[in-house]
């Protein structure tokens, strides 16, 4: 394994750095990961894989080997909030860290015939595809195998799974699409079929919105399992068409630590309200199909046949305005136009802030010290009311100004936000089954010291 090494790693007036180093990283079980690290001043976080830790889980847990495994990546939208569901344009990139999923078949005459444990609790569930929805995190899972079941790729006899993520959970970065379309990889390669990734995102798509009941779009699943490393994607939810641009860099995560639930109302609540809006305005322009469909010339009009529902004419802004920034990011990103991307992820985020009003005051705060300490620019992703804001900052200034926003974030909450980069990571894959259970590799964040 490579040393690993990350931003900051070589500070100036620093003696020169001493040779790599192995350590040993204590893992759930017991057993240890192996890693080779290159001391520096910087935080260097050795994070097993999720993979690894999978392994690790599935042998605690079953005393056997799994027999298929595959990770998918969690996500930031750049720009293109609550696009996917109004037939616009979305620019979502796929982060390095994932969620895991190894599995194999359940022993001979075993009743249970599908198992799952996770190393949030490390407690086996029992689930059937044909009962109810429990309203926890394994009804996602039994999503998948139905879906599996309708496209005749699930395995025969059931499964035994674990599963695990390096992906904080309720942060806004879509732990449940990676979770759902690794899941679909690794069952599907279980049952001896070889899913095309637009499959696996679809059978991820219908997990997550046909069966468990979130109204989601298709980007989350789409970005999951289609991502590049270096490249961010624009994704014509409508028509389907994909567009790689570059990504060059890191990217900062920053945590509001608000989490949220996608079962929640809110979202629902908005979708209801922009479907009304273009049913408003199907009344003047029939040929709207979507409310993304409205050009930025038409919105003064559409606000004026709205004016008497100010919440829809705020909905319906946001889609509008929101749908000509996703367009011109990716032309800023192919340009590698960086301060005017990150212009306009500053103004994606205000009107998130105002017209959709889906921010929460913690994440207000981070733009707003980020775009003061120096960054490019900043904004809430995901489908907000919590979750974390991406920043974007010229790279050799980037730990500074993230030191300054916590900083900043301390004062005003009283506790430390969690802080990441992350460069753009590639989509699904399939694991290497570690049968030794010597706990595999490790990877690194660089994050910002507590």
């Amino acid at each position: 394994m490579a040393p690993a090494s990350g931003p900051g790693c070589e500070p100036r007036h620093l003696p020169p750095t001493p040779p790599a180093v192995t350590i040993e990283v204590l893992r759930p079980g017991g057993s240890t990961a192996r890693a080779h690290v290159v001391p520096c001043r910087s935080r260097l976080v050795p994070r097993p894989t999720a993979a690894a830790l999978a392994s690790t889980l599935f042998y605690d847990t079953y005393g056997a080997s799994p027999a298929a495994a595959a990770s998918a990546p969690g996500r930031v939208n750049l720009i293109g909030e609550h696009l996917d569901y109004n037939g616009g344009p979305v620019l979502p990139v796929a982060l390095q860290r994932r969620t895991a999923v190894v599995v194999a078949p359940p022993p001979a005459g075993e009743t249970a015939a599908w198992t799952f444990v996770s190393t949030l609790d490390g407690r086996p569930v029992v689930r059937s595809p044909d009962e109810a929805m429990r309203g926890e995190w394994t009804d996602y899972l039994v999503g998948v195998v139905r879906e599996l079941v309708r496209i005749g790729a699930a395995p025969a006899g059931g499964a035994r799974a674990a599963i695990a993520t390096t992906l904080p959970i309720g942060a806004g970065l879509s732990s449940s699409a990676a979770l759902t379309v690794a899941a679909a990889r690794a069952l599907s390669q279980l049952a001896g079929r070889r899913l095309s990734a637009g499959v696996l995102a679809d059978v991820a798509y219908r997990a997550e919105h046909d069966q468990v009941g979130v109204r989601c779009g298709r980007m989350d699943q789409t970005i999951s399992a289609r991502g590049r490393a270096g490249q961010a994607l624009l994704f014509d939810t409508v028509t389907g068409e994909l567009r790689h641009v570059p990504l060059p860099g890191p990217l900062w995560i920053v945590e509001t630590g608000i989490s949220h639930r996608l079962t929640g109302g809110e979202l629902n609540d908005r979708r209801r309200e922009c479907e009304t809006a273009l049913a408003r305005l199907r009344a003047r322009w029939p040929e709207l199909r979507f409310l993304a469909d409205l050009a930025p010339d038409r919105l003064a009009e559409a606000e004026a046949l709205l004016a008497g529902e100010p919440v829809l004419a705020r909905r319906a802004r946001h889609v509008a305005t929101e749908t000509d920034r996703t367009r011109r990011a990716a032309d800023a990103l192919a340009a590698l136009d960086l301060p005017r991307l990150g212009e306009l992820l500053v103004a994606g985020h205000r009107s998130l802030q105002h017209d959709y009003e889906s921010t929460v005051p913690e994440a207000d705060l981070i733009v707003d010290a980020a775009v003061r300490h120096g960054a490019w620019g900043a904004r809430l992703t995901g489908a907000g009311w919590g979750g974390a804001v991406v920043l974007l900052a010229p790279e050799t200034e980037a730990r500074r100004v993230v030191r300054a926003v916590r900083a900043d974030f301390r004062a005003a909450f009283g506790r430390l936000p969690a802080a990441w980069s992350s460069r753009a990571a590639a989509g699904v894959r399939a694991e290497r089954v570690d049968r030794r259970h010597d706990g595999g590799n490790a990877t690194f964040d660089d994050e910002v010291g507590r």
